[in-house]
């Protein structure tokens, strides 16, 4: 185990805190949330994701989208095939390199966007109702810490 904090290592219980499923409950809500709000315009959290990302970066890699939009890289492959069917994303060939294709969203697509990042929206203020603007600040820095504490991780 990683420990960073030597005074509340010693204190660590020898059992689960409770933490992980707190936390794996939140995203199960999170996620059907999403998945709610985003039903209207046949989108789904990986395909909204996804959108976001490219929104982001500009232009991507189908491997550095499976990578950035948390899904495999099987699974970014027939997204961005449907995607692309539907117009929210065009691909290209890489200038550099030939067999690198390069996604990058339409104008279709930035509305698209754009209408879903409103309805999430509403869900992030429902999830956020309770904390003050001290709170979400000191939460967004915990996320932060919590993931760079897993990324660093080797069993």
């Amino acid at each position: 185990m990683i420990q960073k904090n030597p005074q509340f290592a010693q204190t660590w219980p020898q059992r689960p805190n409770g933490i992980a499923y707190l936390i794996g409950r939140l995203d199960h809500v999170l996620n059907r949330r999403i998945r709610d709000v985003l039903a209207p315009w046949d989108v789904t959290a990986a395909q909204y994701t996804a959108l976001s990302v490219l929104n982001s970066h500009g232009q991507l890699s189908n491997a550095q989208l499976a990578e950035r939009s948390m899904v495999s890289p099987q699974s970014a492959n027939e997204m961005v095939k449907l995607m692309e069917t539907r117009g929210w994303i065009t691909r290209e060939s890489a200038a550099s390199h030939g067999r690198i294709i390069n996604i990058r969203l339409t104008r279709k697509g930035e509305t698209l966007l754009r209408q879903c990042d409103t309805a999430v929206v509403q869900v992030e203020r429902a999830l956020l109702a309770e904390l003050d603007e001290a709170q979400f600040g000191a939460l967004h820095a915990q996320l932060r810490l919590m993931m760079r504490g897993l990324s660093g991780l080797t069993l």
